[in-house]
């Protein structure tokens, strides 16, 4: 089988520093989760870019880090992952962590909803913690 590809976009002015990192990270992360890397994108943006996307597709008028647009199909995980850049930079204040751990944690949100994890009840959002917890940690550990 053909290994997806992973993308990563920007809507604004945003530059991910280091691209191959955080896809040799997505892949180990869904790796670990026992799925397959299909096509994922993740397109980073503001504000009114993402509120836009949340009013017009979820009828939700709110601001958000992150929303993601699941079509995987069995175990192979495809979709789009759309990431306010905003957000992260105000969240990162908000729990004083610095940027770039905040993103990792939006980026590996989004794919574990792709792995099927959900963050609706206590028990969910509970989990779904723990697992980006577990996933942040694995960004720098190296393959063998």
């Amino acid at each position: 089988m053909e290994k997806g590809e992973i993308n990563f976009f920007s809507e604004n002015d945003f530059d991910l520093k280091d691209e191959a990192s955080f896809k040799n990270w997505v892949e180990r992360v869904i790796g670990s989760e026992d799925k397959i890397c299909g096509d994922i994108n993740f397109i980073f943006c503001d504000d009114e870019y993402l509120h836009d996307i949340n009013v017009q597709y979820l009828s939700h008028d709110t601001y958000t880090d992150i929303i993601s647009f699941d079509n995987s199909v069995d175990n192979i995980l495809h979709g789009d992952i759309y990431i306010s850049t905003d957000r992260v930079e105000d969240n990162s204040q908000t729990f004083d962590v610095n940027f770039e751990e905040e993103l990792k944690r939006v980026i590996i949100h989004g794919v574990l909803h792709f792995c099927g994890y959900k963050d609706k009840s206590e028990r969910e959002k509970d989990l779904m913690r723990r697992k980006e917890e577990e996933k942040i940690k694995l960004f720098h550990v190296e393959q063998s």
